[in-house]
Formats: C-alpha cells, sequence, structure tokens
C-alpha cells in the first residue's frame, strides 16, 4: 500500500534531519500548485552532504515502498531533486538556495514545518 503524501513528506523531512540538514522547510504547495502535495526544501552544507541527504531520502522512502518518478541534479550542481509526484525533495547547497530563492517563490505555500 503506497504511503499518504504526508507521511512520504514526513519521512522524507526524517530522511534529511537524520543527515543533518539545515533550514528544513515542508510546505503544503496543494492550493498553489497543480502538480505536487508538498514541497521539502532543504540545505546541505557540502557537496557530500547534499549527496548523502537525496541518497537517504531516496533509501527510506524506497524502503517505505514509495520510488521517484523523477531525479534530478548532481551535488556539484548545488540542487539535487527527488520527483515522487505528491511530494517533491529540492536539496541544495546553502548558494544555489539563496539563488533559486524557492521559499520565496513559494511563500503563499501554508508552512507545515520549518526547522533552522
Amino acid at each position: 500500500m503506497a504511503l499518504e503524501a504526508l507521511e512520504s513528506a514526513r519521512k522524507a523531512v526524517e530522511a534529511a534531519g537524520d543527515k543533518q540538514a539545515v533550514n528544513i522547510a515542508l510546505l503544503d504547495v496543494r492550493q498553489v500548485c497543480s502538480f505536487a502535495d508538498y514541497f521539502l526544501i532543504c540545505s546541505g552544507d557540502s557537496d557530500r552532504q547534499v549527496q548523502a541527504i537525496y541518497e537517504e531520502i531516496e533509501h527510506v522512502l524506497k524502503k517505505a515502498g514509495v520510488l521517484p518518478n523523477y531525479r534530478e541534479g548532481t551535488a556539484d550542481s548545488g540542487w539535487m531533486l527527488l520527483d515522487y509526484g505528491d511530494v517533491v525533495s529540492h536539496i541544495f547547497s546553502p548558494f544555489e538556495r539563496e539563488f533559486y530563492q524557492l521559499d520565496e517563490l513559494w511563500k503563499a505555500a501554508t508552512p507545515v514545518l520549518r526547522i533552522q
């Protein structure tokens, strides 16, 4: 049985936190976005950490029977993405996060949680 979107999103948040992701934001984008229910936006302090966060999210959700529809990015690009359809995880380096301003772009979304 597939996980509910919020449960998948919370598992992704926990996985990111387990790898010491910083500035974690979980946004409910259902009212402002047609292609997803939740966005996880978080940062890693190095390419290695960005990769580790990405791998941990993928591992934890795979263990729960949830596979990504789409993957994009590389750690050295500063932005990696896992798209599960209803949940999209964005893992950034601090520079790219500041540059792309996804938090600001989706400010109309409802914050579910923020962990600085």
